[in-house]
């Protein structure tokens, strides 16, 4: 597994498995959010199969997928911003390779945080979110 603590209170990782949920329990991760589509891609485990781990395991979980093909939505930003507000923390979110998640991370949060910061939180982790900043600074209000 490979997990990104893009902030204290979030991070993100490419594909889990089931096996991998309870090591991020260990960890201390206590929400878990995806955002890949069930059948996406061939062997992919399937989101019923992680959110019964994740909830053995005492998480709190949120399925928000986003599809390449459609991208972010606005349904999507909102349930991952109120996620962030309101689920216990630290969030772990994951997709593919974690971008997806990474992109809902900094536009949802950008309500609250400057942009600036959160591109360069992202960056330190290999995430380009400067396409992101019309949406990011349309949410500064």
């Amino acid at each position: 597994m490979d997990i990104r603590p893009i902030t204290p209170d979030f991070a993100a990782s490419p594909q889990i498995s089931v096996a991998d949920v309870a090591t991020a329990a260990a960890q201390g991760y206590r929400t878990l959010i995806c955002n890949r589509p069930d059948g996406e891609e061939p062997g992919q485990p399937d989101w019923a199969a992680i959110e019964a781990a994740a909830k053995a395991a005492g998480m709190e979980t949120f399925f928000l997928p986003v599809s390449n093909a459609v991208g972010l939505t606005l349904d999507t930003v909102e349930g991952f911003e109120a996620a962030l507000a309101n689920a216990p923390k630290p969030v772990l979110a994951y997709c593919r390779s974690g971008t997806r998640s990474t992109m809902a991370w900094g536009v949802a949060s950008a309500s609250t945080t400057d942009p600036d910061t959160l591109v360069e939180a992202a960056s330190k982790f290999g995430y380009d979110l400067n396409g992101l900043r019309p949406a990011m600074d349309s949410r500064r209000g």
